[in-house]
Protein backbone atom coordinates (compact mmCIF):
# COMPACT_ATOMS: atom_id res chain seq x y z
CA UNK A 1 0.00 0.00 0.00
CA UNK A 2 1.22 3.70 -1.02
CA UNK A 3 2.94 4.87 2.37
CA UNK A 4 1.05 8.22 1.97
CA UNK A 5 -2.19 6.85 1.88
CA UNK A 6 -1.40 4.52 4.81
CA UNK A 7 -0.20 7.46 6.69
CA UNK A 8 -3.85 9.38 5.55
CA UNK A 9 -5.78 6.54 7.03
CA UNK A 10 -3.85 6.31 9.93
CA UNK A 11 -4.03 10.02 11.12
CA UNK A 12 -7.92 9.58 9.62
CA UNK A 13 -8.72 6.68 12.31
CA UNK A 14 -6.51 8.35 15.11
CA UNK A 15 -8.82 11.74 14.64
CA UNK A 16 -11.85 9.66 14.69
CA UNK A 17 -10.40 8.44 18.00
CA UNK A 18 -10.03 11.84 19.25
CA UNK A 19 -12.82 12.89 17.98
CA UNK A 20 -15.29 10.11 19.74
CA UNK A 21 -13.63 10.87 23.26
CA UNK A 22 -14.53 14.66 22.59
CA UNK A 23 -18.28 13.59 22.09
CA UNK A 24 -20.64 16.12 24.02
CA UNK A 25 -23.31 14.35 25.69
CA UNK A 26 -25.92 16.55 24.77
CA UNK A 27 -29.29 15.21 26.92
CA UNK A 28 -26.54 15.53 29.93
CA UNK A 29 -25.57 18.85 29.43
CA UNK A 30 -29.61 20.30 29.09
CA UNK A 31 -29.78 18.39 32.26
CA UNK A 32 -26.77 20.41 34.03
CA UNK A 33 -27.72 23.68 31.85
CA UNK A 34 -31.54 23.03 33.82
CA UNK A 35 -29.43 22.80 37.45
CA UNK A 36 -27.58 25.49 37.26
CA UNK A 37 -30.29 27.67 36.59
CA UNK A 38 -32.18 26.38 39.63
CA UNK A 39 -28.68 26.81 41.62
CA UNK A 40 -28.77 30.40 40.73
CA UNK A 41 -32.16 31.08 40.41
CA UNK A 42 -33.46 31.72 44.47
CA UNK A 43 -29.44 32.92 45.69
CA UNK A 44 -30.48 35.81 43.00
CA UNK A 45 -33.61 36.68 44.84
CA UNK A 46 -31.81 37.22 47.83
CA UNK A 47 -28.83 38.64 47.00
CA UNK A 48 -30.42 41.48 44.83
CA UNK A 49 -32.27 44.66 46.60
CA UNK A 50 -36.06 43.58 45.89
CA UNK A 51 -38.79 46.51 45.58
CA UNK A 52 -42.31 45.45 47.01
CA UNK A 53 -43.94 45.39 44.06
CA UNK A 54 -41.32 42.56 42.53
CA UNK A 55 -41.74 40.76 46.08
CA UNK A 56 -45.12 40.85 45.87
CA UNK A 57 -44.88 39.75 41.90
CA UNK A 58 -42.55 37.23 43.18
CA UNK A 59 -44.91 35.91 45.96
CA UNK A 60 -47.57 34.95 43.42
CA UNK A 61 -45.44 33.62 40.69
CA UNK A 62 -44.23 31.32 44.00
CA UNK A 63 -47.54 30.74 45.86
CA UNK A 64 -45.67 32.02 49.07
CA UNK A 65 -47.83 33.32 52.12
CA UNK A 66 -47.93 36.66 53.70
CA UNK A 67 -44.87 35.61 55.79
CA UNK A 68 -41.55 36.53 55.84
CA UNK A 69 -40.48 36.43 52.01
CA UNK A 70 -36.37 36.31 52.48
CA UNK A 71 -37.39 33.05 55.22
CA UNK A 72 -39.98 31.15 52.63
CA UNK A 73 -37.09 32.28 49.18
CA UNK A 74 -34.17 30.57 51.52
CA UNK A 75 -36.54 27.57 52.56
CA UNK A 76 -37.24 26.90 48.92
CA UNK A 77 -33.61 27.12 47.75
CA UNK A 78 -32.32 24.76 50.74
CA UNK A 79 -35.02 21.99 49.34
CA UNK A 80 -34.00 22.68 45.75
CA UNK A 81 -29.91 22.69 47.11
CA UNK A 82 -30.95 19.52 48.27
CA UNK A 83 -32.30 17.72 45.33
CA UNK A 84 -29.69 19.21 43.09
CA UNK A 85 -26.76 17.91 45.29
CA UNK A 86 -28.32 14.82 45.06
CA UNK A 87 -28.55 14.54 41.12
CA UNK A 88 -25.25 16.20 40.66
CA UNK A 89 -23.62 13.16 43.15
CA UNK A 90 -25.68 10.33 40.66
CA UNK A 91 -24.24 11.98 37.56
CA UNK A 92 -20.35 11.79 39.01
CA UNK A 93 -21.10 8.28 40.32
CA UNK A 94 -22.02 7.25 36.43
CA UNK A 95 -19.64 9.32 34.84
CA UNK A 96 -16.85 11.01 36.78
CA UNK A 97 -17.15 14.85 37.54
CA UNK A 98 -18.75 16.35 33.98
CA UNK A 99 -15.99 18.20 32.58
CA UNK A 100 -15.59 20.10 29.46
CA UNK A 101 -14.97 17.01 27.40
CA UNK A 102 -18.19 15.43 28.68
CA UNK A 103 -20.80 18.48 28.69
CA UNK A 104 -18.79 21.30 27.36
CA UNK A 105 -17.69 25.08 28.05
CA UNK A 106 -19.21 26.75 30.43
CA UNK A 107 -21.66 23.74 31.33
CA UNK A 108 -18.57 22.35 32.64
CA UNK A 109 -19.09 24.80 35.58
CA UNK A 110 -22.33 23.67 36.51
CA UNK A 111 -22.06 20.57 38.76
CA UNK A 112 -19.01 22.87 40.63
CA UNK A 113 -21.43 25.23 41.74
CA UNK A 114 -23.93 22.75 42.85
CA UNK A 115 -21.47 21.40 45.17
CA UNK A 116 -19.72 24.68 45.90
CA UNK A 117 -23.25 25.67 47.86
CA UNK A 118 -23.60 22.22 49.51
CA UNK A 119 -22.52 20.41 52.60
CA UNK A 120 -20.69 17.63 50.54
CA UNK A 121 -17.66 19.83 49.96
CA UNK A 122 -15.26 17.76 51.99
CA UNK A 123 -16.01 14.91 50.05
CA UNK A 124 -15.71 16.31 46.49
CA UNK A 125 -12.92 18.38 47.22
CA UNK A 126 -10.59 15.72 45.64
CA UNK A 127 -12.94 15.30 42.67
CA UNK A 128 -12.87 18.57 41.63
CA UNK A 129 -8.79 18.47 41.95
CA UNK A 130 -8.89 15.72 39.77
CA UNK A 131 -10.99 17.73 37.27
CA UNK A 132 -9.01 20.75 37.36
CA UNK A 133 -5.85 18.49 36.98
CA UNK A 134 -6.59 17.25 33.69
CA UNK A 135 -8.13 20.49 32.54
CA UNK A 136 -12.16 19.64 32.37
CA UNK A 137 -12.49 22.50 34.96
CA UNK A 138 -10.58 26.11 35.42
CA UNK A 139 -8.31 25.84 38.18
CA UNK A 140 -9.24 28.74 39.87
CA UNK A 141 -12.69 27.06 40.42
CA UNK A 142 -11.10 24.71 42.47
CA UNK A 143 -9.27 26.99 44.17
CA UNK A 144 -12.21 28.50 45.55
CA UNK A 145 -13.58 25.30 47.02
CA UNK A 146 -10.34 24.95 48.59
CA UNK A 147 -10.38 27.98 49.90
CA UNK A 148 -14.30 27.43 51.34
CA UNK A 149 -13.29 24.28 52.19
CA UNK A 150 -10.48 25.76 54.48
CA UNK A 151 -12.89 28.05 55.63
CA UNK A 152 -15.53 26.21 57.20
CA UNK A 153 -12.76 23.54 58.99
CA UNK A 154 -11.53 27.31 60.60
CA UNK A 155 -8.00 27.15 58.71
CA UNK A 156 -6.55 29.95 56.68
CA UNK A 157 -7.63 30.48 52.81
CA UNK A 158 -4.76 30.19 50.43
CA UNK A 159 -6.36 32.29 47.50
CA UNK A 160 -8.52 35.05 49.43
CA UNK A 161 -11.70 33.59 47.71
CA UNK A 162 -13.93 33.50 51.06
CA UNK A 163 -15.74 35.60 52.79
CA UNK A 164 -17.55 35.18 55.97
CA UNK A 165 -20.25 36.85 57.72
CA UNK A 166 -21.08 37.56 61.56
CA UNK A 167 -22.15 39.72 64.14
CA UNK A 168 -20.00 42.14 65.61
CA UNK A 169 -20.13 44.41 68.03
CA UNK A 170 -19.45 48.28 66.44
CA UNK A 171 -16.75 50.40 68.41
CA UNK A 172 -18.28 53.74 67.65
CA UNK A 173 -22.12 52.77 68.28
CA UNK A 174 -21.22 49.90 70.61
CA UNK A 175 -24.26 48.23 68.82
CA UNK A 176 -24.11 44.52 67.24
CA UNK A 177 -24.13 44.74 64.03
CA UNK A 178 -23.62 42.09 60.99
CA UNK A 179 -20.12 42.37 59.09
CA UNK A 180 -19.05 40.93 56.33
CA UNK A 181 -15.15 40.38 55.59
CA UNK A 182 -12.12 38.24 54.18
CA UNK A 183 -11.77 35.40 55.91
CA UNK A 184 -8.20 34.95 56.92
CA UNK A 185 -5.01 33.94 54.61
CA UNK A 186 -1.91 31.87 54.54
CA UNK A 187 0.94 34.69 53.67
CA UNK A 188 -1.47 37.32 52.79
CA UNK A 189 2.09 39.30 51.06
CA UNK A 190 1.98 36.45 48.07
CA UNK A 191 -1.89 36.21 47.86
CA UNK A 192 -2.28 38.14 44.11
CA UNK A 193 0.83 36.12 42.98
CA UNK A 194 -1.03 32.76 43.93
CA UNK A 195 -4.44 34.55 42.51
CA UNK A 196 -2.48 35.17 39.35
CA UNK A 197 -0.73 31.22 38.82
CA UNK A 198 -4.69 30.07 39.46
CA UNK A 199 -6.04 32.20 37.14
CA UNK A 200 -7.71 35.03 38.42
CA UNK A 201 -8.07 38.25 37.17
CA UNK A 202 -8.32 39.90 39.80
CA UNK A 203 -6.07 40.76 42.96
CA UNK A 204 -7.83 40.13 46.44
CA UNK A 205 -8.12 44.03 47.00
CA UNK A 206 -10.37 44.29 43.86
CA UNK A 207 -12.20 40.50 44.57
CA UNK A 208 -12.93 42.16 47.54
CA UNK A 209 -14.51 45.69 46.33
CA UNK A 210 -16.27 44.03 43.80
CA UNK A 211 -17.79 41.68 46.66
CA UNK A 212 -19.17 45.50 48.94
CA UNK A 213 -16.10 44.41 51.10
CA UNK A 214 -13.20 46.62 51.92
CA UNK A 215 -10.01 44.42 52.21
CA UNK A 216 -8.59 44.26 56.00
CA UNK A 217 -5.94 41.74 56.83
CA UNK A 218 -6.91 39.45 60.00
CA UNK A 219 -5.03 36.81 61.80
CA UNK A 220 -7.03 33.63 62.22
CA UNK A 221 -7.01 34.28 65.79
CA UNK A 222 -8.59 37.12 64.90
CA UNK A 223 -11.38 35.62 62.89
CA UNK A 224 -12.15 33.04 65.35
CA UNK A 225 -12.53 35.28 68.56
CA UNK A 226 -14.80 37.70 65.87
CA UNK A 227 -12.17 40.49 66.14
CA UNK A 228 -12.68 42.18 62.94
CA UNK A 229 -14.03 45.44 64.12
Amino acid sequence: MNRNILTLIILTLCFAQVKAQRKINIPLKHELDSLYILDQKYRAMMSVKLDSAKIDSIKKSLNLNEGDFFSQINKIANKTDSSNVKRVEEIIAQYGYPGSSLVDTPTNQAAFFVLQHSTVIDKYLPVIEKAAKDKELPFRLYAMMKDRSLMYNKKEQIWGTQLKGMTVINPETKKPQFKFFVWPISDPKNVNKRRKQAGFEQTAEENAKRLGVDYKVYTLQQALKGQVD
